[in-house]
């Protein structure tokens, strides 16, 4: 096999979407796989949906993630340049030579023109609208006399009016489309710039792309593609269609409806190990039951085979889950560091050892942006319902609850030194005493200490934070809710 070159080829319009990223990702591992070479584009020919900033946003992305370019605009390469807007003078020379050759036609219909011609179009009885121009008829010496003179034209793709156009996708197989159904679109605008449809195809041939990967969005285009290469007589690259990601309800993710983005998840505290291995299963199967790779691990396991034709399902419980794998893996120091923004967001007081929350949470997080909403009762105890002491499955009720929290009370409230193995004697030593299930005491001093439904960790872990002084004070509160009752 000769050298295995990819590409990711973003365009500028915006933040990362997890699509996006996905393409970039497989064709990376597709390259590292092989020992080859990963390039990036900025494929930026379309300037009404530029967004200033957004390279800079590529850039940021595929250095938090890993994802290291072996060409690209800012390291350079044998094949540059790397912007689309810069290679100009590329697409003029090449739309010239289509011409020459045949696959090609000079166009000077205004886009008022070919709107009258759709607007009058009956679309119910002729199909799909196809513009019939009428510059496809005219002699390319002719043409270039009208360019001479002045006149703004367009380059269009020629397509033949009879035969079909067959090419393989490594993923959906063997396709075969009639002529007759592929309109002829602008290749380079009177602008000067090409159109996505005649860019990818010079890009790819000139910075020899053997493995073109991008969304099965742009499958019905490539036969057209395929017309290009063979107009020109270059070698077709194997094409590799990824299915769309879609959300829950089918609909697949949209960046125009402000579907997930990558900044989105790394803001909010997600790993990057979790979201590139998360990325890498939307439409991946290793065949193995395999679920968590290092992106060691995705580099040598990736392969074309394991990619899906099926739609891949964005599932945020299995990122959360994953993400919670990878955080229990993280060592307690490091856990701590990434935890202790979201600590200072409810916790102000400095009686309370954060790094006994730290403990308390390392195994019970998932995502880091819910850290705030499960401890902001250690911070100041909420005003609850008192229905909260009542539980049937552990058989507690209000009168109870009122007399087994007395008793827990009373046992803490004697113990010298305040610590968790203390305050655990103390509870199981009142539930001894009681003669009752473990629940019907832990529940309701749980819910004296927290005045919530679920904490992370128990009575005890929760003593343990809050200190003696406060958590006498909390139970103190509760016997008084439940002395009222």
């Amino acid at each position: 096999m000769s050298e295995v070159r990819t590409r990711f080829a973003p365009s500028p319009t915006g933040y990362m979407h997890i699509g996006n990223l996905r393409t970039g990702l497989y064709a990376y591992l597709l390259a590292k796989r092989y020992g080859g070479k990963f390039i990036l584009r900025i494929e930026d020919t379309d300037q009404e949906r530029y967004v200033e900033g957004a390279v800079d946003v590529i850039y940021n992305v595929l250095k938090i993630t890993g994802l290291k370019h072996d060409e690209g605009p800012d390291i350079g390469g044998p094949y540059g340049p790397y912007v689309q807007s810069e290679r100009k003078d590329i697409y003029k020379k090449y739309g010239d030579k289509l011409v020459d050759l045949g696959g090609a036609y000079y166009c000077f219909c205004s886009k008022e023109e070919i709107a009258d011609v759709r607007e009058h179009y009956n679309n119910g009885s002729q199909g799909p609208f196809k513009y019939n121009d009428p510059c496809r008829y005219l002699s390319t010496e002719e043409a270039r006399k009208r360019i001479a003179a002045g006149e703004s034209y367009v380059i269009r793709q020629r397509i033949p009016d009879t035969g079909t156009t067959t090419f393989e996708d490594a993923v959906f197989g063997k396709i075969t489309v009639e002529n007759s159904t592929l309109d002829e679109s602008v290749l380079l605008k009177s602008d000067g710039l090409p159109t996505y449809n005649f860019a990818n195809v010079v890009d790819d041939h000139l910075m020899k792309i053997t493995h073109v990967m991008r969304g099965v969005e742009y499958l019905p285009s490539t036969p057209k593609y395929n017309l290009l290469y063979n107009a020109f007589g270059w070698e077709i690259p194997t094409y590799i269609h990824l299915p769309h990601i879609v959300k829950e309800d089918g609909k697949k993710l949209s960046k125009r409806e402000g579907d997930a983005s990558f900044d989105d998840f790394y803001n909010k505290g997600y790993l990057v190990d979790a979201i590139v291995n998360y990325i890498a299963l939307l439409g991946w199967n290793p065949g193995t039951k395999q679920e968590i790779f290092s992106l060691k691990e995705l580099e040598e396991q990736f392969s074309i085979e394991g990619l899906s034709k099926s739609p891949a399902m964005f599932d945020i419980k299995k990122l959360n889950w994953l993400n919670g794998e990878y955080i229990r893996k993280m060592p307690l120091e490091d856990f701590h560091k990434m935890a202790y923004p979201y600590y200072k967001k409810v916790i102000t007081r400095k009686d309370i050892d954060l790094m006994k929350i730290s403990r308390l949470l390392h195994d019970r997080t998932e995502v880091f942006y819910e850290i705030p909403q499960n401890i902001d009762f250690f911070e100041k105890l909420p005003e609850y319902d008192i229905n909260l002491y009542v539980h049937k499955k552990m058989k507690t009720n209000l009168v109870n609850s009122a007399e087994n929290l007395k008793a827990a009370y009373e046992a803490l409230k004697s113990l010298d030194v305040w610590n968790e193995e203390n305050v655990e004697a103390a509870l199981k030593g009142t539930i001894q005493k009681l003669g009752v299930k473990n629940g019907q005491v832990f529940w309701p001093v749980r819910t004296a200490l927290s005045g919530k439904q679920f904490t992370p960790g128990g009575a005890i872990e929760i003593a343990g934070v809050l200190g003696r002084d406060e958590s006498l004070r909390r139970i103190e509160i509760g016997l008084k809710k439940l002395s009222d009752v």
